[in-house]
C-alpha cells in the first residue's frame, strides 16, 4: 500500500487553489439523474468517492463520463435499475442520495445501507421520515442491509426535523423536486452544500427556494431539464490549508474560496493568534493565513453550519498539539469522532479524551513516526501534525484521505511541503 513520507519543520509558503466541493459534487451527481436529460457538472474534484459514485449510476444505466475540460457528462435516459444493492454501495455513504433521486423519478427504489468512514453512528431516519411523509411506503430489512421505497405518486408535504441534518434535508429535497404539490421542510440544515443543490435543482427547472434558512420550499415539477452547471469550492479543503498554513508559522494564500464558508475557521483561527486576510477580486477571491509567533491554545465546540464545522475538528486539533496552553474539543455532531487521538499521541502529544471531548495541553514539538490514518478528516490531521514534526512521517491509509482531497501531497509541495507518495 502507498503512504505519505513528510519530513516536517518547515513552514508553508505561497499560493494554493482549492478544488470543487467533494460534498456538493456528491448530492449533485444523483440529482442529475432526477432528469431523463444530460447534465454537464463542472468543477467537480477527481476523488476516490466521486469516481466511485459515477461507477454506481453507471452500475444503473446512466452514461457518464469526463469531456476534455474535466468536466463531468451525465446522460441519464438509459437508466433501467432503480436498484443499487452492491458491496460498492455499502461502503459509500452518500450513495443514500440515490434514494431522494430515484425515488422522485421513478417513484421507486432499492438501496444497499450507507457506509462510509468509521466516525460514529449517522442513522438515515430522518430521511425515512421525510420520504414517508411524502407518502412513500420505506421498508428497512436490517439482516439484508437495504432500503426500499415506493410511491404511486409523491405529495408534497410539511415535514419536520429533528436535528438539522445535511443529507436527510438534501436528499428529501431531491425527491421533493419531483413530486406534486409543495413540500416545506422545517429545521432544515443551512450548510453551503444545500444552496449548492438547490441553485443545481433550479437551473433544472425547478423550484427551490430558503436554502440556506431553516425553512426550505420546494414546488415539485414533473419535468426537469439538464443544464450545465460549476459547483462552489471545497470549504474544508479550503479550511485544511487555512489550518496547515497557521499549524507550521507558514504564510499561504488559499485561492478559489467563498469567503462566508470560512468564517467560523478564520474567527477560531484568529483566536488562537494567526493572521487572517482576506482579499475579494472580480473573478477570484483568497484568504490569507499567517503565523509569525507560536500560536496558543483555544475551546472548540463543532455545531452545524454556520458554526465551527466537525470535518475540521481533526485537524485543528493537531494545530491545537503544539499550541501554548491547554484546549478542550467538544463534538457535538460526531461524538466519537476522536480515533486519530492515539496517532497524535504517540507523536508525542499531551491528550486526553473522553466520549464527545478531547483535553489537549500544547507540548514544544511533536516527533515524527509512522502514522495510520482511521478516516478522512483523521488523515488530514496526521498531515497537520506531520508538517509541523521533528523528523520523517510516514502516514498510512491514503485511501481515506484520497476520498476528500485531490492531489493534496502536490499542492503542499507547491507550498514548500516536503512530502512524497510512496508506492
Amino acid at each position: 500500500m502507498s503512504y505519505f513520507e513528510i519530513r516536517g519543520g518547515r513552514p508553508l509558503v505561497g499560493s494554493v487553489t482549492v478544488s470543487g466541493a467533494k460534498n456538493a459534487g456528491l448530492a449533485i451527481i444523483p440529482a442529475a439523474l432526477l432528469t431523463c436529460d444530460r447534465s454537464i457538472i463542472e468543477n467537480l474534484p477527481r476523488l476516490r468517492d466521486v469516481d466511485m459514485f459515477a461507477s454506481i449510476c453507471k452500475s444503473l444505466g446512466a452514461d457518464i463520463y469526463r469531456d476534455e475540460s474535466g468536466a463531468m457528462v451525465i446522460d441519464p435516459s438509459r437508466i433501467e435499475s432503480c436498484c443499487a444493492v452492491s458491496p460498492e454501495v455499502e461502503k459509500f455513504r452518500a450513495s443514500y442520495y440515490l434514494m431522494g433521486a430515484l425515488l422522485g423519478r421513478f417513484g421507486h427504489v432499492t438501496v444497499s445501507l450507507p457506509g462510509g468512514c468509521a466516525i460514529g453512528e449517522r442513522p438515515i431516519d430522518q430521511h425515512v421520515k421525510g420520504f414517508r411523509a411524502l407518502g412513500a411506503d420505506v421498508v428497512i430489512d436490517q439482516e439484508r442491509g437495504i432500503v426500499t421505497a415506493s410511491a404511486d405518486e409523491l405529495i408534497g408535504a410539511e415535514i419536520y426535523l429533528d436535528i438539522a441534518s445535511v443529507g436527510a434535508t438534501i436528499n428529501i429535497m431531491l425527491a421533493a423536486a419531483r413530486a406534486t404539490g409543495k413540500t416545506t421542510i422545517h429545521n432544515a440544515a443551512k450548510e453551503p452544500y444545500i444552496i449548492d443543490v438547490a441553485n443545481f435543482i433550479n437551473m433544472m427547472g425547478g423550484s427551490v427556494k430558503g436554502a440556506g434558512t431553516d425553512e426550505i420550499r420546494i414546488q415539485g415539477r414533473k419535468k426537469l431539464s439538464g443544464c450545465t452547471y460549476a459547483i462552489i469550492p471545497d470549504l474544508m479543503e479550503a479550511g485544511t490549508f487555512m489550518i496547515a498554513a497557521a499549524a507550521t508559522g507558514g504564510n499561504v494564500m488559499i485561492r478559489n474560496i467563498i469567503p462566508a464558508h470560512l468564517d467560523a475557521i478564520s474567527a477560531k483561527l484568529m483566536e488562537c493568534g494567526a493572521i487572517v486576510k482576506t482579499h475579494y477580486g472580480d473573478t477570484d477571491m483568497s484568504v490569507t493565513v499567517k503565523a509569525e509567533k507560536r500560536l496558543r491554545g483555544v475551546n472548540v465546540k463543532t455545531q452545524y453550519y454556520p458554526g465551527f464545522p466537525t470535518d475540521l475538528q481533526q485537524p485543528l486539533t493537531a494545530l491545537l498539539a503544539t499550541a501554548q496552553g491547554s484546549s478542550t474539543i467538544i463534538d457535538t455532531i460526531y461524538p466519537k469522532r476522536f480515533g486519530y487521538i492515539s496517532e497524535l499521541i504517540k507523536m508525542g502529544a499531551t491528550i486526553t479524551e473522553e466520549t464527545g471531548r478531547a483535553k489537549v495541553v500544547g507540548v514544544e514539538r511533536l516527533t515524527g513516526c509512522d502514522l495510520y490514518a482511521c478516516d478522512l478528516r483523521a488523515g488530514a490531521a496526521l498531515i497537520v501534525a506531520a508538517l509541523c514534526a521533528e523528523g520523517v512521517t510516514r502516514i498510512h491509509n491514503l485511501e481515506y484521505i484520497d476520498r476528500g482531497y485531490e492531489s493534496i501531497e502536490k499542492k503542499l509541495l507547491e507550498i514548500g511541503a516536503d512530502i512524497k507518495r510512496i508506492e
